[in-house]
């Protein structure tokens, strides 16, 4: 068979299984769509938020190649480059230098966090956030990062949270169709305003018509009676997770978070991404960072061998 029949074979195929259902159109993530292999370890990686103080400001010491050799370093399979960290304006020349760098250290790009608000209502700075975000689409295929971090926002004064989630949910089926094209995720996390809870982040990822929208599931973000019940509700539709090492239940302050117990809930869901350490506690991150990977990698490690049994 040469490649032109090969083609047209493969395209009739195709169009077949569309049309006779096999391959249905979904509704954001499909929940069932994956399936975890026992005993795969989970691929960790560390975000570029947690050297905040080194990449930015009066304390800064590092750019963004320094902090992807750090991690390289440390021994992570990936890392997670924060919008904020990146030489302004963003050049095509800078973004493939980051790239090349990454493959050379060895690092998978896991993510691309931006700051976004869409509980805008329509109007000039709807569209503004609207036009930033395709270009933060663009730049995150072009690193072959597969998710763009992105906020929802709280909602405006004088706009109730109903009508503000639906300005998240238009806006996300805007975006759904440029996602699409360049192969990247539309990851909505878990990051208070209008999803401060499940109920209102279940709400709006179930309300898109893209299987490129998700979670970017944030373990530490849930100030809920029942933050880990909470995280199990939402781990189904994750397509990226951040993990850190403090969580707060409501009434009960900040305590140590159980990552063992974290890595259950996510092999419960068949989630099979990448899971990023995203420090935020006050210990210099030159140390705490490294000694909390090390943790995070020990307990995957378990983690994959109790699986398998």
């Amino acid at each position: 068979m040469d490649r032109r029949q090969f083609l047209s074979l493969s395209g009739s195929l195709t169009a077949g299984a569309v049309a006779g259902g096999v391959l249905p159109a979904v509704a954001h993530v499909d929940p069932t769509e994956r399936r975890a292999a026992p005993g795969a370890p989970y691929k960790l990686a560390v975000a570029a938020y947690s050297y905040r103080q080194f990449l930015q400001g009066a304390r800064k010491n590092m750019t963004m190649f320094d902090f992807i050799r750090t991690c390289a370093e440390m021994g992570t399979d990936g890392v997670e480059l924060t919008e904020y960290y990146f030489e302004k304006p963003v050049t095509a020349e800078y973004v493939m230098k980051l790239k090349r760098s990454a493959h050379l250290w060895g690092q998978t790009v896991t993510g691309t966090p931006i700051g976004n608000s869409f509980t805008l209502p329509a109007g000039e700075k709807r569209d503004a956030e609207l036009k930033r975000y395709r270009e933060w689409l663009d730049v995150s295929a072009d690193l072959g990062s597969p998710a763009v971090r992105t906020f929802a926002g709280a909602a405006p004064k004088g706009v109730p949270e109903a009508d503000a989630r639906r300005h998240v949910v238009e806006c996300l089926n805007e975006l759904a169709d440029h996602a699409a094209k360049r192969g990247v995720f539309i990851a909505v996390e878990n990051h208070g305003g209008v999803v401060a809870e499940p109920d209102g982040l279940l709400e709006i990822v179930k309300a898109t018509a893209s299987p490129w929208v998700g979670i970017n599931l944030d373990t530490g973000n849930f100030r809920t009676a029942d933050p880990y019940g909470d995280l199990a509700r939402c781990a189904p539709y994750a397509v990226t997770v951040q993990f850190k090492v403090s969580m707060a239940p409501k009434g009960q302050g900040k305590q140590p978070a159980d990552f063992a117990r974290i890595l259950q809930v996510l092999r419960a869901a068949n989630y099979r991404g990448f899971v990023t350490l995203e420090y935020e506690e006050p210990e210099d991150p030159m140390a705490a960072v490294p000694r909390h990977f090390a943790e995070m990698r020990r307990l995957a490690l378990e983690d994959a061998r109790s699986s398998r049994r």
